[in-house]
C-alpha cells in the first residue's frame, strides 16, 4: 500500500526539472524592446490627441521596430537564456 500523507490529501507534487533563470528579464533584450515600445506608444497618443493620423502610424511602425529589435537582440545572444532540462538530446554514434 502506498504512504498516504499526514494532512489527508491525495494530491502529487510535480516539480520543473530545472529552475528557471532569476534575473526576471533584466536583459539588453527586454529593456530596449520596452522603451522602444513605450516610445512608439507615446507617439500614438499623442496622434489620437492632435489628430494625426500619420504620426499614429509612425507611433505603430515604432512599436513593430521595437518588438524586431527586441528579438534580434535576444537571438544575438542578449536575452534571458532558454531553461535547459536536466536530459541530454545529444547521441554519440560509434
Amino acid at each position: 500500500m502506498a504512504e498516504k500523507p499526514l494532512d489527508g490529501s491525495t494530491e502529487k507534487v510535480h516539480l520543473p526539472v530545472a529552475s528557471p533563470p532569476r534575473n526576471h528579464g533584466h536583459t539588453t533584450a527586454a529593456w530596449v524592446t520596452v522603451i522602444v515600445v513605450m516610445a512608439g506608444a507615446v507617439v500614438c497618443s499623442l496622434a489620437v490627441m492632435f489628430a494625426m493620423p500619420w504620426l499614429f502610424w509612425t507611433g505603430v511602425g515604432v512599436v513593430v521596430l521595437g518588438l524586431v529589435a527586441g528579438r534580434v537582440l535576444k537571438m544575438l545572444g542578449m536575452g534571458q537564456p532558454e531553461p535547459t532540462s536536466g536530459r541530454t538530446t545529444s547521441r554519440t554514434q560509434h
